[in-house]
């Protein structure tokens, strides 16, 4: 009996020792957690960086790929010319106004949509058919519209963003809990203290998931704009760069791109933070 029990409480000790294994991984969202994520990305890419670096060497031609030194060096000189911020400010006014436009429209026409059943019915098939047109498409239109300044690429970033944003306000809208709804009437809820109380808080996490996924279209609208018709901004950059075969400066251009739309992203994971306080907010 006694053998029984000194093996039963050597398993206990075993199981207890795995799981203090387990228990010793860091926490998400401790400051060690952090530091690993953050050291495992930094070395992917450095490991990434350095074998384009070799590649674009030995293996495969520069003229096709470039070298992530070459880009730095033109970058270095966009900087120092003052060029670099200059085409910056123009793609992000051109980006956030149309943003702005096309995110606030959405969440408006995607409230009143999924609160009001005639309208959704009546106007779904207009939303849906110029919803299934390419945007890039319409730019040309735009352009013929609004000439070749920053009008036709904040039209064409507020279109792609518009759509983006309203259908999953609408989303949101359409799937708060009816039984909720139904208690705060009973308390004798107006429906703007629904509205504000119930659907509004309910609906923020897909609000937010829909203005994540609209950041790098908005910027996608506005560059887009400004390739096809533009004599500043970033993608005007891009489409010069391009017509003198110069690898590295489109390539850039696209880092400048990638740099702005993952801090906007991070700003507005930061903001859903703040305001999902109550939520829990990544799990």
């Amino acid at each position: 009996m006694s053998q029984r029990i000194q093996a039963f409480e050597g398993e206990i000790a075993v199981e207890r020792a795995s799981n203090a294994d387990v228990m010793y991984e860091a926490p998400i969202g401790t400051r060690r957690y952090r530091l690993k994520l953050i050291g495992a990305r930094l070395a992917i890419l450095a490991l990434a960086l350095s074998a384009w670096e070799i590649m674009g060497g030995d293996y495969v031609d520069t003229f096709w790929i470039s070298q992530h030194s070459d880009i730095y060096t033109k970058l270095a000189r966009w900087v120092s010319t003052g060029m670099l911020w200059y085409q910056v400010s123009i793609t992000l006014q051109e980006m956030m106004i149309g943003f702005l436009i096309g995110a606030s429209s959405g969440i408006v026409i995607g409230f009143l949509l999924g609160r009001n059943d005639f309208l959704n019915r009546l106007l779904d098939p207009f939303i849906m058919a110029i919803y299934s047109l390419p945007k890039v498409a319409l730019a040309p239109l735009f352009i013929l519209w609004f000439g070749i300044d920053m009008k036709p690429k904040i039209v064409l970033a507020a279109v792609v963003v518009f759509f983006l944003v309203f259908y999953n306000t609408y989303a949101g809208v359409r799937d708060v809990d009816g039984d909720l709804v139904d208690v705060v009437r009973l308390m004798g809820g107006s429906r703007l203290q629904i509205l504000l109380l119930v659907v509004l808080p309910s609906s923020l996490t897909w609000i937010f998931t829909g203005l994540k996924i609209a950041v790098p279209y908005a910027l996608i609208g506005a560059v887009v704009g400004e390739i096809m018709a533009s004599n500043r901004g970033i993608g005007f950059l891009i489409e010069g760069s391009a017509g003198q075969f110069d690898t590295a400066g489109v390539f850039a251009a696209l880092f400048v791109l990638m740099v702005i739309s993952v801090t906007l992203n991070e700003l507005l994971s930061r903001s859903e933070g703040i305001l999902l306080r109550w939520k829990a907010v990544g799990k």
